[in-house]
């Protein structure tokens, strides 16, 4: 399964298609030049129990080393992987 991202201006999205239609994603804004705010993540019903939502929220958290800057998960579920895997603590804001 391919995470693809796509950034238009200060807002950003980590998101997968299948067959040509969106299934699942996660939406970010820039706050700063330093700084990621998620604020939303959405799985498709046929997605469920896969673990795609916390691959978008891991694909940000790359994102997040290879830029140097930190990320803030306003999204309860970002926030809960955040608060689950103690190992994105370096790029938490």
């Amino acid at each position: 399964m391919e995470i693809k991202h796509e950034v238009l201006g200060k807002k950003g999205r980590f998101y997968v298609e299948i067959d040509g239609e969106q299934k699942a994603e996660m939406t970010y804004t820039y706050a700063g030049d330093n700084k990621i705010i998620i604020d939303h993540t959405e799985v498709n019903p046929s997605l469920k129990g896969q673990g795609v939502g916390y691959k978008l929220v891991e694909t940000a958290v790359d994102y997040a080393r290879e830029k140097n800057i930190k990320v803030l998960p306003l999204c309860p579920f970002a926030n809960a992987v955040f608060k689950k895997r103690k190992e994105y603590s370096d790029v938490l804001f």
